[in-house]
């Protein structure tokens, strides 16, 4: 009998390990899948105030039509633009694949590039200038590029602490290659050079 004490004892500890090992492993998952269901709805709501602004530019576009008629190919660019931005969507392969994400920042990039263009064109049409329903969609894209620029450092955040997570041992056992770093936006390469627009 008591050469058994030992074996008890000794399967007691395994089990006890066991067990904690399993606990572990289980709260790192679901810890890891919390975090990235953060991310995902950090970019649900940038994709959210793309949308936004996708809306507002064929109707800001309309508006200006009317008094711009010469601008033709600057409105067709945008619109152009507006489409080709619209055709990327964010899934989490392009989360997570550099270049994809890159794509898309660079689509978002252009069209914001061409909207200030637009805005610069209506400098010439002071009737625009003038015109409510102008004044008002002007006041919404510029709402809605604060809230895009607002949502992108809230999702950037959230992705540098999933990354981190993803990346400290022994967290990144488990993570393996089902929780993957996910991409953040990065500043336009023209950041650092002030537009010229005066409203």
């Amino acid at each position: 009998m008591k050469k058994f004490i030992p074996l008890f004892v000794t399967l007691g500890i395994i089990i006890i390990i066991v067990i904690s090992l399993i606990q572990w492993y289980a709260t790192t998952y679901n810890i890891l899948v919390a975090k990235e269901e953060v991310v995902n709805n950090a970019m649900a709501q940038v994709q959210n105030q793309y949308q936004r602004r996708m809306d507002l530019i064929p109707m800001l576009v309309d508006v200006v039509k009317g008094y711009a008629k010469h601008e033709k190919d600057t409105l067709e660019s945008i619109i152009d633009k507006r489409n080709q931005a619209t055709k990327i969507s964010i899934t989490k392969e392009v989360l997570e694949d550099p270049e994809a994400f890159k794509k898309f920042q660079q689509a978002q990039s252009e069209l914001s590039g061409f909207l200030t263009k637009l805005m610069a064109i209506t400098e010439s049409y002071p009737n625009l200038k003038a015109n409510e329903n102008f004044l008002a969609l002007q006041s919404q894209l510029e709402g809605t590029e604060n809230r895009i620029s607002v949502e992108r450092k809230r999702f950037n955040d959230t992705v540098s602490e999933y990354n981190i997570f993803v990346r400290q041992f022994p967290n990144n056992i488990i993570a393996g290659s089902s929780f993957r770093p996910k991409q953040m936006f990065q500043a336009d390469s023209k950041a650092d050079i002030a537009p010229k627009i005066n409203f």
